[in-house]
């Protein structure tokens, strides 16, 4: 609530400096409050800028898959803002209708239609890249340029229609926060990257877990390596340049007490991830982060209750290995969920982990062996409620990883069995 009550003030508050007298002659109510959409939708454009600049001190709070996730329903919802905007004004007055007409002003609708379909791109395809089969390094791209574009549209708008900014301090605020804005766009795509160089890695070793999964075996070139928290994530790039469009978050599967030599497990699921196991030893290598809240907590007296899908047992391969390396003796359960035994990966490093540390590992197949006796079908609320019975206690934490359906069924049966939300830990890889 405290992090939803800044970005509010973020949003609102460039808005109320606009109003602080002196104030030109009131119109009508529908008139001020389609001005006041178009304020709202300029604001929120430009916090969108902040909420993807990968702050540590703010992703270490709440996690980057939740500001991940939070940029695309705010992106949604400032759409609609923007887009209401014209509407409404057009509605309480039909001559807002010459900002769209060229004969008027040809320079003016070209860039203001220009920015309503550019809005249309960024959203539509943020929602349907992957159905549209449209290449992420070109989405990236394209998210890039076509919302700067927009903020720099707006901000021009504004500034000449002047009605509410004709004071020059007020011009001032505004030319700020867009300048703002795209300084934090050039950090990520130029600052960032120069940074992660000085840095490099080198592909040591590529294993294959399963059919579709790898794990890239990365050491340190001239530097001591990385020091993270155990269930912490990264952005990799792979390839002789950190400033490329090819760069995907992935979490960090090796254990945090070996910061000079860094796992990290990936599926085969897209475009770029299709081709990792052509990875080729002794290719460079890219990290920037580590970033996330998803962690393995340092009170050793927590009960944990790991429930995970597929590849999104990543994270807890790396708590599990930490707690191996630091002789952690708490009590760990873990909920593994896939189609078939041979799909599930990383389970002879998982059954090994069993063996040295107090981990219960339940299997739960969706085509299980005709000889299976353990969990079938998916994870349900019946499968949990029946294996974490003996784990219960005021200091049981929940992680839970993997697919969205899976997570969502998990989430909800949680809270079903009265376990405070305070306790359920959540991380959705699907952020890009």
């Amino acid at each position: 609530m405290l992090w939803l009550g800044l970005y509010i003030a973020m949003v609102l508050g460039p808005i109320a400096l606009v109003f602080i007298p002196p104030l030109p002659p009131a119109r009508t109510f529908w008139v001020e409050f389609g001005v006041g959409l178009g304020f709202v939708g300029l604001s929120m454009m430009g916090v969108q800028f902040a909420l993807t600049a990968r702050f540590r001190w703010i992703a270490g709070k709440i996690g980057m898959d939740s500001m991940l996730h939070f940029h695309r329903q705010a992106g949604i919802v400032g759409f609609f803002f923007v887009l209401a905007h014209p509407i409404v004004l057009i509605l309480a007055n039909r001559d807002y209708l010459d900002f769209f007409d060229p004969r008027v002003n040809f320079m003016r609708t070209a860039a203001l239609v220009f920015a309503l379909v550019a809005l249309l791109a960024i959203v539509g395809l943020s929602i349907w890249r992957k159905t549209l089969r449209f290449p992420y390094q070109w989405w990236r791209l394209s998210h890039g340029v076509l919302s700067a574009s927009v903020i720099l549209i707006g901000l021009g708008h504004t500034l000449m229609v002047g009605h509410y900014v004709s004071i020059w301090w007020k011009q001032a605020m505004w030319i700020a926060l867009v300048a703002a804005s795209i300084l934090l766009l050039i950090q990520m795509r130029l600052l960032r990257p120069w940074g992660t160089s000085r840095r490099p890695w080198r592909v040591e070793g590529l294993i294959q877990e399963t059919e579709r999964v790898w794990t890239l075996q990365l050491v340190p070139l001239k530097h001591d390596g990385l020091q993270f928290r155990a269930g912490q994530c990264v952005w990799l790039s792979v390839g002789s340049t950190p400033f490329t469009l090819e760069s995907h978050p992935f979490t960090i599967s090796s254990s945090a007490e070996v910061p000079e030599q860094i796992r990290i497990t990936i599926k085969e699921l897209g475009d770029w991830t299709s081709n990792i196991g052509k990875t080729k030893p002794g290719t460079p290598a890219f990290l920037e982060g580590p970033y996330g809240a998803f962690i393995l907590p340092e009170d050793d007296s927590v009960t944990m209750v790991m429930i995970a899908g597929g590849i999104g047992v990543t994270p807890f391969l790396s708590m599990l290995r930490t707690m191996r390396d630091r002789g952690d003796t708490r009590r760990v359960l873990l909920i593994f969920g896939g189609a078939t035994l041979d799909r599930l990966p990383l389970q002879n490093d998982l059954d090994d982990l069993s063996s040295v540390l107090d981990l219960k590992i339940v299997k739960v197949l969706e085509d299980p062996p005709d000889d299976w006796n353990g969990e079938r079908g998916f994870i349900t609320s019946e499968i949990l409620q029946r294996q974490k019975a003996d784990y219960e206690s005021s200091k049981t934490f929940y992680f839970v990883c993997g697919p969205e359906p899976m997570m969502d069924v998990v989430e909800k049966a949680l809270l079903k069995h009265d376990v405070p939300m305070h306790r359920i830990l959540s991380e959705r890889f699907e952020i890009a």
